[in-house]
């Protein structure tokens, strides 16, 4: 079978999805931004053939690229695993009539408001949404909602560009700074995030697992003293533990059209219950998947590229062990300096110590908002997910970044 795949070398763990489809013996066809002598000896291995053009989220661009690959050689599949990719793809993929995730479906899992208004319309329990152009449209969806609300890019993956408004004042800032005329503006849901990931085959969830965050993503995303962690929790075929959020994200993939896919959703549970906040017909970013590999003893980029090519799953979730990441900031921005209490966290946890990154001193600050894996972090397993919680808490305490 040959595959053509977007972008198969950024982010770096692109790559596997690349080495996973090469493994369930599909000839494997680049398209990508990267001259292909920058790509490394191993990768290049994996590729049939590789197309370098100047964006992969150019569509006309992309359709003439895939084009290129389909007069050389018969192409089954085109398959992309990057939130802002998504789009362009499926547009392609219709164009040059291969078979895929629909651009409806790619369309609904990036356009915030129009996925929220129709998965309401099937009566699952979401925030009340609505795109806006206009200050009026905002403020008067606000009269009408109340605060606090937020507002975001319509096609916002995670807390990117995320806004939360709690009063008259802010949201007369928040409207001035608007860079962009096409916002979401959502009512604002409390309770406990998590999210939900599959890789679905025809719809149904072949492989499943769940993930906690601690603190929520907005909150986390926007407070330096706060060192955010997200669990993926070994319990999930618990008796019951689960139910909702399963059948959740099966009635998503129905309403939303999703097929074969991996697929990342993201949940609130509260007083209200449990509520949908947003889907992608993608896998989850961070890292989560190596969590899930470490987590049950399983290959899941093997494992998507069985279900995209064959229909198939010849793996198993082992659910032995909770598996976490935790970020670690520098209380300022500027260069890194030192790191303390690193040496003492391996002492106490080396077994159950998955891999860390902690960048060299000299090396440049990111913002907080650039995400978990801006700066340092540490990743851990345990067979016991309480345990596993208290651990991450313990590395949080214990180990400081310093920069100046």
């Amino acid at each position: 079978m040959n595959v053509v795949f977007v972008e198969p070398s950024f982010p770096h763990n692109q790559r596997e999805f690349v080495r996973g489809l090469a493994a369930v013996g599909a000839r494997v066809f680049g398209i990508g931004e990267r001259p292909y002598e920058w790509l490394d000896e191993e990768l290049k291995g994996w590729l049939t053939d590789y197309v370098q053009i100047g964006s992969v989220t150019d569509t006309p661009v992309l359709r003439q690229a895939v084009e290129l690959v389909q007069s050389r050689v018969w192409v089954d599949l085109l398959e992309a695993t990057i939130e802002s990719h998504t789009l362009p793809t499926a547009e392609v993929r219709e164009a040059c009539g291969i078979p895929g995730t629909s651009r409806r479906t790619a369309w609904l899992c990036r356009d915030k408001p129009s996925m929220k208004q129709t998965l309401s319309a099937a009566g699952i329990p979401t925030a009340a949404t609505v795109a806006a152009t206009t200050s009026e449209e905002i403020t008067d969806f606000v009269a009408r909602i109340g605060y606090p609300v937020i507002i975001k890019p319509r096609s916002g993956a995670g807390a990117q560009g995320t806004t939360k408004i709690n009063n008259d004042t802010e949201l007369a800032a928040a409207i001035a700074a608007l860079a962009d005329d096409q916002v979401a503006v959502e009512e604002f849901v409390d309770g406990h995030e998590g999210f939900y990931d599959t890789l679905s085959i025809d719809g149904t969830a072949a492989h499943d697992f769940v993930c906690h965050y601690y603190p929520n993503v907005l909150e986390a995303m926007r407070t330096r003293w706060i060192s955010p962690q997200f669990i993926s929790t070994n319990e999930v075929d618990a008796v019951g533990a689960y139910a909702q959020v399963k059948e959740l994200g099966h009635r998503v993939n129905e309403v939303l059209g999703i097929g074969t896919s991996a697929t990342h959703l993201e949940w609130f549970i509260g007083d209200r219950g449990l509520r949908f906040s947003e889907v992608g017909c993608r896998p989850s970013g961070v890292g989560a998947w190596d969590l899930y590999a470490h987590g049950n003893e399983m290959d899941p980029y093997r494992a998507w590229a069985q279900a995209v090519v064959h229909g198939s799953s010849d793996q198993l979730t082992s659910r032995r062990f909770a598996a976490g990441m935790i970020a670690l900031r520098p209380g300022s921005d500027g260069v890194i300096t030192r790191y303390d209490g690193v040496d003492e966290i391996w002492d106490r946890y080396g077994e159950w110590i998955i891999d860390d990154h902690f960048p060299p001193p000299g090396t440049p600050t990111q913002p907080v908002e650039a995400g978990y894996m801006a700066n340092a972090w540490m990743r851990l397993k345990h067979p016991s997910y309480e345990t596993m919680r208290a651990m991450l808490d313990d590395v949080g305490r214990s180990v400081t970044v310093h920069a100046a």
